[in-house]
């Protein structure tokens, strides 16, 4: 009798420790992620070796997770004043933060086509919660040449076409928002698209000035840490408690 009782005392510990091991594991297979940098260009003009700069200071919720960097110039191209980035996850609740700060950027890439292209501070925020993702730009002092001032806060995707001479060479889009396949959102506050093979392009090409990525948000406070580690093993006790008082009075009983 009392080998029959060891047996299923060990079962009981089996059960339980299997218990305790699957708890161990997330609830998803990974936690939310996001990302910010402050500029990339990937162009090739017109008679020029193709230009690769960026993503300039470049933050991660892997770390680092900010970043700043003084200043940035790329030759016929862009210029830009100091810029900062975060990009942060709550393991609580499972938010993600990301943010993009670019200061003083002129744009002389779109010079022959508009004049003084110019913008005091770019920004492209989003956050990732359990009720969804979302993001947003801010254009401070925005001039684009020709064109003129444009909303501090321009709706999403919104586009503007830049010609020469009646022929469309490059659209600028401003508060970009693009939703991945992963369900994560890119915001690029600036992205200038050089269209090549038209009759007086300046080239092919990227431009993106602040952008920053989130979500989807990762599932709050995980069974194995912190509090919910406790709240596990407290529902775990009182599954186990009662089979534990069963075979204590059987027990009890036949001695």
């Amino acid at each position: 009798m009392n080998s029959s009782l060891a047996r299923r005392g060990g079962l009981l510990a089996a059960v339980v420790a299997s218990f305790v091991l699957a708890g161990a594991a997330p609830a998803s297979a990974a936690p939310g992620d996001g990302s910010a940098y402050g500029v990339k260009v990937d162009v090739t003009l017109l008679g020029q070796p193709a230009v690769h700069v960026g993503p300039l200071a470049a933050a991660n919720t892997a770390g680092p997770t900010t970043n700043t960097l003084a200043s940035a110039a790329v030759p016929g191209v862009l210029t830009a004043g100091v810029i900062a980035t975060e990009a942060k996850r709550d393991d609580n609740s499972g938010a993600v933060t990301a943010k993009a700060t670019t200061a003083d950027v002129g744009l002389p890439l779109l010079k022959a086509a508009l004049g003084t292209v110019g913008v005091k501070t770019v920004e492209a925020v989003c956050t990732a919660t359990q009720a969804g993702v979302k993001g947003s730009s801010t254009l401070v002092d925005a001039k684009l040449g020709s064109i003129g001032t444009v909303d501090a806060n321009p709706a999403p995707n919104t586009q503007v076409k830049v010609g020469i001479a009646g022929i469309n060479i490059a659209t600028i889009i401003l508060n970009e928002q693009i939703k991945n396949n992963d369900g994560s959102l890119t915001v690029n506050a600036i992205h200038v698209k050089l269209l090549g093979g038209v009759v007086g392009s300046l080239g092919a090409g990227d431009v993106i000035v602040s952008s920053a990525t989130c979500g989807p948000a990762a599932p709050p406070m995980p069974l194995a840490s912190g509090a919910g580690l406790w709240i596990g093993l407290g529902l775990l006790g009182a599954v186990a408690l009662p089979v534990g008082t069963r075979i204590y009075r059987r027990r009890s009983a036949r001695a």
